[in-house]
């Protein structure tokens, strides 16, 4: 594989774990202050009031950066495997491609507990249980 194409399967591979695991940091670290809809993790009961929105993103931080460090741990175990087996060039850009979509899906099921989370901790109006 040339050089090209190993580095444009190398960002394939680790843009969502890097996606995860910088907004991870950020958003435990330092949130978006005020709610808005552009920046931030943006669900219709994370955007109810401040304390809603603080509390999401606290949670939210927490998820994708444990989450981040383990599809990174996984998708380096697997980029390491594609280079010590035999196969063509085509097999690991599907591979390649099949890893980005299951990190992809990965990153759609963190809201998951990030909802469960804030149905456990506030009723439908915003309020703290």
């Amino acid at each position: 594989m040339e050089w090209f194409d190993q580095a444009m399967l190398l960002v394939n591979v680790f843009a969502v774990p890097a996606l995860l695991l910088g907004f991870g940091w950020r958003f435990m670290k330092k949130p978006p202050q005020d709610i808005n809809g552009a920046y931030g993790y943006r669900t219709s009961m994370s955007m109810k009031n401040q304390d809603t929105w603080e509390f999401a993103h606290q949670v939210c931080g927490r998820v994708w950066w444990r989450m981040g460090w383990l599809v990174l741990a996984l998708s380096a175990a697997l980029l390491a495997w594609m280079e010590t087996r035999p196969g063509g060039e085509q097999t690991n850009w599907l591979l390649g491609t099949l890893v980005a979509l299951a990190e992809a899906a990965v990153l759609i099921l963190t809201i998951i507990p990030v909802e469960r989370a804030l149905k456990k901790t506030f009723d439908k109006e915003g309020n703290r249980r």
